[in-house]
C-alpha cells in the first residue's frame, strides 16, 4: 500500500469517526446562584455552563458554545450551588429550565425567535422534593434532539428559567441575554 493511498485511507476514516463527536448524548449544565438571580433579578451574573462537547469554548461562563451534530441528543442540566439539606430539614429553593427558545441570527436581530426549528424537544424532566436523598441528586434537566436537516452552522439560544421562590409558592422567570450557543456540524 503506497503512503498517498495509506494517508488518504486514514483522512476517510477519521470524516466517519470523528472521535467524541459520535457519541448519542450530550450534556450540558448550568449552575445557578440561586440567592444571586432572585436578589438581582437577572441571570447575568449567576449563571455557569459547562459541557462535554469537543471544541466548545466558554467553559465555565454564561457565553458556552456546545460543539454538537445533526441528530444527536442534548440534555440540558440545570441545579442549585447550594444542594445541601438544611438544618431545619428542608431542602434549598431548585431552578428549572422552562423553555430553550433557539434565536434567528441569520437575519442580524438576535433577539427574534428562529422561524426554522433545530431541536425536538423530547421532555422537561425533574424529579420532586420526595426523592431527594443523600445518594441521590435531584435536579431538573430538559432533553432534546438536534434536527438531522438542521443546517450546520452557529446557533445562539436563550434559557427561559424558573426560580421557585424560599418560603413561597410564587416562582421568578428570568432570561438568559448573554447568549450561550450551539455550533452544530454536519454528519
Amino acid at each position: 500500500m503506497s503512503t498517498t493511498t495509506r494517508s488518504t485511507s486514514v483522512q476517510e476514516q477519521e470524516k466517519q469517526n470523528p472521535g467524541q463527536l459520535n457519541s448519542v448524548q450530550l450534556n450540558i449544565v448550568t449552575i445557578v446562584n440561586m440567592e444571586r438571580a432572585i436578589r438581582e433579578k437577572s441571570l447575568e451574573n449567576a449563571i455557569y455552563m459547562m459541557d462535554n462537547s469537543v471544541g466548545g469554548t466558554g467553559q465555565g461562563t454564561r457565553h458556552l458554545e456546545t460543539v454538537c451534530k445533526q441528530g444527536q441528543v442534548i440534555n440540558w442540566i440545570i441545579r442549585p450551588i447550594d444542594m445541601e439539606k438544611r438544618p431545619n430539614g428542608t431542602w434549598p429553593p431548585m431552578p428549572k429550565i422552562n423553555n430553550i427558545v433557539v434565536l434567528d441570527t441569520e437575519i442580524g436581530d438576535e433577539e427574534d425567535v428562529a422561524e426554522k426549528k433545530i431541536l425536538t424537544e423530547l421532555k422537561i424532566y425533574g424529579g420532586p422534593d420526595k426523592m431527594r436523598d443523600k445518594f441521590t441528586p435531584v435536579y431538573y434537566y430538559w432533553a432534546g434532539t438536534i434536527l438531522s436537516t438542521a443546517k450546520p452552522g452557529i446557533y445562539n439560544y436563550r434559557l427561559v428559567v424558573e426560580l421557585e421562590m424560599d418560603g413561597t409558592k410564587e416562582k421568578l422567570y428570568l432570561n438568559t441575554y448573554d447568549h450561550p450557543s450551539l455550533r452544530v456540524l454536519a454528519v
